[in-house]
């Protein structure tokens, strides 16, 4: 991709800000950790990964910025922003996965002095992000077999660069097959209420010249049902220990519709999505958003006054659902509880 969803600019971090997407490219220059975790709150960036990278940038930025404490006001302030970067948005782990590793070279550094913590919390934010491309990358030379030439692929809200720090997950494997030399064509549904696959993987594909049609979120069982499409592949936003998985509500639909019509559901994810200490899908906390991202659009009134809406931002699918977990280490299949957690060894 020609864009960069993240960059780590010294002194602020650069968000290409997917709220003004597709009509509007321009970028919100994040200067201190406080405007990071709103540009994540807020959805300027979004995907777990990308929130993931996120936050950890905007940790050394603050580390950056408050290199001249005493060590022992250092630490605590870092401490407090490592906080505020969880409280953003619960559903994703990656989030709390790169938190936790900022907040684990913090620990492990605490002799030093302000500064020499600074940089060694910004040389991990880095590490973070160049990480997520390679396996990304991996992710996608793992899954490419499964589209075949001619394929309809169904692809649900965005797990493309945007929602990584580049590549993608599952439209790195669409993309992966595509460099391979095979033709398909990608469906992508809307994705209500916020219309990331509208206008987020629409928009991406485009910019990679592969063709895309865009569907209403009540379209893919006809789809499926009239032979067009050959299959499911999704991001993840969580996967508890037996492979249910967390993603963009209307995800679980999907794949009971795949189910009936015999259509593989795939999941994309990096590793660090994957949640052992969760027993099932049934412990993962589910982020909901308010009633106005769904009685409105673009700030106007599309419901009743007076009407009430629900706005959960995920769902579970079960694991019995799903064909297989594609991750940067493999392909993960039945059964996935010992699987997983082979995986993770």
């Amino acid at each position: 991709m020609k864009f960069k969803t993240i960059e780590w600019k010294k002194d602020r971090v650069r968000l290409l800000d997917q709220r003004k997407l597709p009509n509007r490219v321009c970028y919100l220059d994040c200067r201190d950790s406080s405007t990071v975790a709103q540009a994540i709150r807020t959805l300027a960036v979004r995907g777990a990964p990308a929130i993931g990278v996120t936050a950890a940038m905007g940790i050394a930025l603050a580390a950056k910025k408050m290199a001249d404490c005493r060590p022992g006001m250092f630490r605590q302030k870092i401490e407090k922003v490592c906080q505020e970067m969880r409280e953003t948005r619960p559903t994703a782990v990656n989030l709390f996965w790169a938190v936790d590793r900022m907040k684990k070279v913090l620990d492990r550094w605490s002799f030093l002095d302000a500064p020499a913590i600074a940089k060694r919390l910004e040389e991990e934010a880095l590490r973070i992000c160049k990480e997520d491309v390679q396996i990304n990358r991996r992710i996608g030379e793992n899954g490419k077999r499964f589209i075949q030439e001619g394929a309809g692929v169904l692809t649900h809200c965005n797990a493309g660069a945007l929602a990584t720090a580049g590549f993608g997950t599952a439209v790195g494997v669409i993309q992966a097959a595509w460099d391979e030399g095979k033709r398909f064509h990608v469906f992508a549904d809307e994705t209500r209420p916020l219309l990331q696959g509208a206008r987020l993987t629409a928009w991406e594909l485009v910019q990679a010249k592969i063709p895309v049609t865009v569907l209403t979120d009540n379209m893919a069982a006809w789809l499926m049902r009239s032979g067009k499409i050959s299959l499911v592949i999704v991001g993840a936003d969580r996967i508890a220990g037996n492979g249910d998985t967390a993603n963009k509500i209307g995800t679980y639909g999907l794949a009971v519709l795949a189910k009936w019509h015999r259509i593989p559901f795939y999941v994309a994810a990096p590793t660090s999505t994957l949640d052992l200490s969760l027993d099932s899908g049934k412990d993962i906390p589910i982020e909901e958003r308010s009633q106005e991202e769904v009685t409105h659009f673009q700030g106007k009134r599309i419901a009743s006054k007076g009407v009430h809406a629900f706005n959960p931002a995920f769902d579970v699918t079960p694991h019995a659902l799903i064909e297989a977990v594609i991750t940067e280490k493999g392909v993960l299949r039945k059964p996935f509880d010992k699987n997983l957690k082979r995986s993770m060894q």
